[in-house]
C-alpha cells in the first residue's frame, strides 16, 4: 500500500540543527503527493569569525552527517537532499562526488547536494558565467569557488556576506541580500547563484529575475528541484522561478 500523504514520492531532507530556512523554503516547493521528512544534525550556535571556530564547525557537521542519514532513513524516503551546502562544495568536484556517493550508499537511495544540483540547473539553462553570492566566511567561499571552477564555470563576481554565525545567516536582511544581487548582475552574467541554505533568498530570486532579466538560483530551490526530478516527478511548480517552471 502508498504512503497516504506521500503517495508519489517521500523526501527526506538532513539539515544542520540551527537551520530555519531549508524546511519552510522545501515545503512551499513540494508538489501533491509529494512528502518531505527532515533530520537534524546537531550543531552550536557559534560565532565562525575565526579559521578555527570555522573549522571545528565544520568537523561537527561532517561526524553529524552520517547518524542524522541513518535517522530519516527509518522513513523509508525514495529519495534524500543534503541541505548542507557548503559539505558539499568542499574539496572540490571530485571529493564531492566521493561524498555524494558514499551518502548515496549509506542512506540506500539517490541524494541530492547543494553543489551537482547547481551543476545540473547551470546545464540545463546553458550557463558558463556565473556570479555568486554566498553567506560564507573567506574559507568556505573559497571552497564554493574551487569547485565551481573545477566544474568548468567562469566566476566572473563572487561576494561572500561574511555571516556572524549559523543561525545569524537566517537573519540577514532583505535588503542586503537584494543589493548583493544587484552589485553582483551585468551583462557579463549568464546565471546568478546564491550558496548556503540558510539562507532565506528563495522568494527574494523569484523576484530578481523579472528585474535582471535572467535566471537567478536559489540553492534550496535547486536542490529541490534536483530531487524531483532524480525521483521521477515533473511537475513544473509555477511562481518559484525559471528552473521548476521551464525544466
Amino acid at each position: 500500500m502508498p504512503d497516504i500523504l506521500g503517495y508519489r514520492k517521500r523526501i527526506g531532507i538532513v539539515v544542520p540543527s540551527t537551520n530555519t530556512v531549508v524546511q519552510p523554503e522545501s515545503e512551499e516547493l513540494r508538489p501533491q503527493g509529494v512528502t518531505n521528512h527532515v533530520a537534524r544534525i546537531p550543531i552550536k550556535e557559534r560565532p565562525l569569525g575565526t579559521e578555527q571556530a570555522f573549522n571545528e564547525h565544520m568537523e561537527t557537521m561532517r561526524s553529524g552527517i552520517g547518524t542524522a542519514i541513518d535517522q530519516i532513513v527509518t522513513a523509508k524516503p525514495d529519495h534524500l537532499i543534503m541541505g548542507v551546502a557548503l559539505e558539499a562544495f568542499w574539496g572540490g568536484v571530485e571529493a564531492a562526488n566521493t561524498l555524494q556517493k558514499s551518502l548515496e550508499d549509506r542512506a540506500g537511495v539517490g541524494v541530492s547536494m547543494g553543489s551537482t544540483a547547481l551543476v545540473a540547473a547551470l546545464k540545463a539553462f546553458g550557463a558558463k558565467r556565473i556570479a555568486v553570492v554566498t553567506p560564507h566566511q573567506p574559507r568556505g567561499d573559497a571552497m564554493v569557488r574551487q569547485y565551481l571552477e573545477e566544474a568548468g564555470y567562469e566566476i566572473v563576481r563572487l561576494k561572500g556576506l561574511r555571516c556572524a554565525s549559523p543561525i545569524a545567516i537566517a537573519h540577514t536582511p532583505v535588503a542586503e541580500m537584494r543589493a548583493a544581487l544587484r552589485e553582483l548582475d551585468g551583462d557579463d552574467v549568464d546565471v546568478l547563484v546564491q550558496t548556503g541554505t540558510n539562507l532565506p533568498m528563495a522568494h527574494l530570486t523569484v523576484a530578481a529575475e523579472q528585474w535582471l532579466g535572467k535566471p537567478v538560483l536559489a540553492m534550496n530551490v535547486l536542490t529541490y528541484w534536483d530531487a524531483l526530478r532524480r525521483s521521477g516527478i515533473t511537475d513544473r511548480v509555477w511562481g518559484r522561478g525559471m528552473l521548476l517552471e521551464q525544466f
